[in-house]
């Protein structure tokens, strides 16, 4: 900023009485003249490709169609962002019919919900089956045990009455 000095003899003269604020690109201090936290240098910023989707393309180009007057385009273009190669290679597409398969959702298609239904309860028939095999094992050992017993007990009541005739 400049002021006014007076010298000696009583005439003014410019003066700069502070440093000049930066140069035209320095970002390092903002309107107000408050110094802005300087950007992390580990950190890279990398710019992010725009994309389109097939329904906001159609939805430019119709506007941009419908058109009539001069620089009715140009003011499109500039309250969307765009430029007029975006317009270009988006005619070209739809003139192909791309836009029509760009509008599919892209990826695999989504999974009928009766699918899990179906494995979840195909899994729960396993376990229950699984379960069901060892109930029949557990069972099985029982009546072997059982059956053990009552030979043992049979064999020992038999040497009780065997013992005492003696």
């Amino acid at each position: 900023m400049l002021e006014w000095k007076r010298n000696g003899r009583g005439s003014e003269r410019e003066v700069a009485s502070r440093p000049v604020e930066g140069a035209v690109g320095d970002r390092s201090r903002t309107a107000g003249g408050r110094v802005r936290a300087a950007p992390d240098p580990e950190l890279v910023e990398r710019p992010r490709r725009r994309t389109f989707t097939a329904k906001y393309k159609l939805k430019v180009l119709r506007e941009a169609d419908a058109c009539s007057k001069p620089g009715e385009i140009g003011a499109l273009l500039r309250r969307e962002g765009l430029y007029t190669s975006h317009l270009s290679a988006w005619r070209k597409q739809r003139d192909r019919g791309a836009l029509k398969e760009l509008s599919k959702s892209r990826g695999r298609p989504k999974a009928d919900p009766r699918d899990a239904q179906m494995a979840k309860l195909k899994r729960r028939a396993e376990r229950a089956e699984a379960e069901l095999a060892k109930a029949h094992k557990v069972i099985e050992v029982q009546g072997n045990v059982s059956a053990l017993l009552e030979e043992l007990l049979q064999a020992g009541s038999a040497m009780d009455d065997g013992s005492s005739e003696g």
